[in-house]
């Protein structure tokens, strides 16, 4: 393997930014998933980055995540929150607002293809059932998963992320679609090694 695989961070972007301004950056952001969310406009901003260097910045971050969406076929079982979770991690990681998503699945739990509904936090959006179950019923999906990031980073649902959920399970039932788990995605912190939470795991499911 040559010298890049084990370049920390910092150095690989030195590569597209030259060393000074890469310390910079990561001062600024924090480390990658703050850079990942910045726009072009603010890493222009920042001294030392030109527009040629801004744009070699986001289309980094735009190859990795086009990356993983690539991988999609091979994990199209999405049969645990674990896998809802894999799915989506890295688009997630660059959203700066809540974004409810739909994962559309056929009678085997495998993808259809994934949804975006609406943005916003869930509680100052109204969040209508036509809306989440019509691409549903378009693509004869089986059943569906719910998801949706907290750019805070603390995947904890709110009053309104349980609200949500429990209303769409009951349109789901009238419309025989079952609403298998709705999947929140945060981010891993040396206290919360794992980055998400299953409503379903939480209990939030009984007795629907």
């Amino acid at each position: 393997m040559g010298p890049l695989e084990h370049a920390n961070n910092q150095e690989l972007l030195s590569n597209l930014a030259g060393p000074s301004v890469a310390g910079v950056l990561m001062e600024q952001y924090g480390g990658l998933t703050g850079l990942a969310s910045a726009s072009f406009d603010e890493l222009q901003a920042v001294k030392g980055i030109g527009q040629s260097k801004a744009a070699a910045i986001k289309s980094a971050f735009l190859l990795a995540q086009r990356l993983s969406r690539e991988v999609y076929p091979e994990m199209t079982l999405l049969d645990t929150p674990e896998r809802i979770a894999d799915l989506l991690r890295e688009s997630s990681r660059l959203r700066t607002v809540e974004q409810l998503q739909v994962i559309l699945l056929n009678t085997r739990r495998r993808l259809i293809r994934v949804v975006d509904v609406s943005q916003g936090t869930l509680d100052t959006i109204l969040v209508h059932p036509r809306e989440v179950f019509r691409p549903a019923i378009a693509a004869n999906a089986a059943s569906i998963v719910l998801a949706h990031g907290h750019p805070s980073g603390d995947p904890t649902p709110s009053e309104a992320d349980i609200k949500v959920t429990r209303d769409l399970i009951r349109a789901g039932q009238l419309l025989k679609i079952e609403v298998l788990d709705h999947v929140i995605l945060g981010r891993r912190t040396p206290e919360r090694p794992v980055d998400f939470v299953s409503l379903r795991s939480l209990g939030f499911f009984m007795g629907q």
